[in-house]
């Protein structure tokens, strides 16, 4: 199993964590995050590196950077912050690497809401780490998730582009989080879809 030197809070003190943030800022994004811890959940379990209730932390918080409102790349910021104050430092991590899949701020969909200083920082930061399984797994499971449930990858693609638009940076996203999928599929032996339910009722609903 993958040697965690960061700290995660456990699965109650996370989904009150949720509760919380959902009442500050109700909206989508809080199902959606149930969504993505529960694959990150369901996939760990076949994976000898990865620990399911860590994953399901990961992914249950990867968003909570909206607790602060509707905002677009400076909910990673506000997440890494949050986390960080609580203590809850590989939160922090997840809440700025689950959105740059190229590792470049210049990665985002929506409007670039950062000050200089968070631009830089954050900047900074993911060229100074290299991303794990666990970053790797939430970048994954957050393009499994939509609201309603699991999804295609290639839906929830549409879904981020229709809202957002194209970027210089979309082919390349699309392509590596393909890589992701045959990379953990490569690990557990099986279609990642293969183990998420309603998956295809969701998809062509």
């Amino acid at each position: 199993m993958e040697v965690l030197k960061y700290k995660v809070p456990n699965r109650k003190i996370a989904e009150k964590i949720l509760e919380e943030a959902s009442i500050l800022n109700p909206g989508p994004w809080v199902e959606h995050s149930r969504y993505v811890a529960e694959a990150a959940a369901l996939i760990a379990q076949y994976d000898s590196d990865l620990d399911e209730d860590t994953a399901y932390v990961l992914g249950l918080l990867h968003d909570i950077g909206r607790r602060n409102g509707r905002h677009y790349v400076r909910h990673a910021i506000d997440g890494y912050n949050y986390a960080l104050e609580n203590g809850y430092d590989f939160v922090a991590r997840i809440s700025i690497t689950h959105g740059f899949l190229c590792s470049n701020v210049d990665d985002i969909c929506g409007e670039m809401d950062l000050t200089k200083t968070e631009y830089d920082f954050i900047k900074n930061y993911l060229g100074n780490i290299e991303y794990n399984s666990y970053d790797k797994l939430i970048q994954l499971c957050d393009v499994l998730a939509l609201p309603s449930g699991f999804c295609l990858i290639e839906k929830r693609m549409v879904d981020v582009v229709m809202r957002y638009g194209f970027t210089d940076f979309t082919l390349e996203k699309w392509k590596k989080t393909f890589e992701i999928k045959e990379y953990f599929e490569g690990k557990i032996g099986k279609s990642i879809y293969s183990i998420l339910p309603g998956i295809e009722k969701n998809t062509f609903n």
